[in-house]
């Protein structure tokens, strides 16, 4: 919106300067060419700043995770009461992707500068992995794990995948730092292992803050923080958490 303005105003300037001149009767050949030259100048440079402009993004997301509550005495991730393991504490990390799609340059025409984006984003998280006996496990799966299959090790990984989409408000467009935030959007948690309930799926609310760097090209570098805030605990087994870390970005 604010370069569509600055090339409407110049190319406006530039049009009654020139009809002052050719309404002139001193007004000379070179002094018109001048100032085609500079209508092309300006058009170009403004064309050319444009086509730089990327305001749809991929992104590619790594850093630190951390739940709310651990995952202790869950009946199929910990063995404390047996071997004297646990499994499933709070802090672990997390991976994850997402892709930026702009809606509006200028706050829906409430405010120059400020985006609005759609973000959808997904990251696997892992807090905990142990390895166990089937003479390790709970009595209640034990004689199933002994009556079907033949006991020996396996392992225990005590992870979670996060699917969210969100608005996301990004400031200083057209500057190469851009602080972000998203006030609320919609998360999917499914967790693995099951909870005691065998149950894997819990919907929540994401809130987000964050900012990204134009380094060069098309490529962009950033940190953010996430925190998950989920409508109720699955069967015990809460979800609640945050995650913070950093990411490269691709424009296109």
């Amino acid at each position: 919106m604010i370069k569509k303005m600055k090339l409407a105003l110049s190319v406006a300037t530039a049009a009654l300067a020139f009809a002052g001149l050719t309404a002139a009767p001193q007004a000379s050949a070179d002094e018109l060419g001048d100032l085609k030259a500079r209508i092309a100048k300006l058009e170009k440079a403004d064309a050319e700043q444009v086509a730089a402009s990327k305001d749809n993004m991929v992104f590619f997301r790594g850093g630190y995770a951390r739940n709310d509550y651990n995952r202790y005495g869950d009946i199929l991730t910990d063995t404390a009461g047996i071997g004297g393991q646990q499994n499933g504490k709070q802090d672990g990390w997390y991976v994850g992707a997402g892709f930026d799609f702009s809606l509006s340059d200028d706050l829906f025409g409430m405010h120059d500068g400020t985006e609005i984006l759609a973000e959808l984003m997904f990251e696997y998280k892992e807090f905990d992995r142990a390895t166990m006996s089937a003479a390790a496990l709970p009595t209640v799966l034990n004689s199933v794990v002994t009556s079907t299959l033949t006991p020996g090790a396996g392992t225990v990984t005590v992870g979670q995948f996060t699917l969210t989409a969100s608005p996301k408000i990004k400031f200083l467009k057209g500057s190469d730092f851009r602080p972000w935030i998203i006030p609320v959007g919609l998360s999917l948690h499914v967790i693995s292992p099951p909870s005691d309930g065998v149950t894997v799926l819990d919907p929540g609310m994401q809130f987000a803050a964050g900012a990204d760097y134009h380094v060069w090209n098309n490529i962009y570098v950033g940190a953010d923080i996430r925190y998950q805030l989920t409508f109720g605990n699955l069967d015990g087994t809460n979800t609640e958490g945050f995650t913070t870390g950093g990411y490269v970005g691709i424009g296109f």
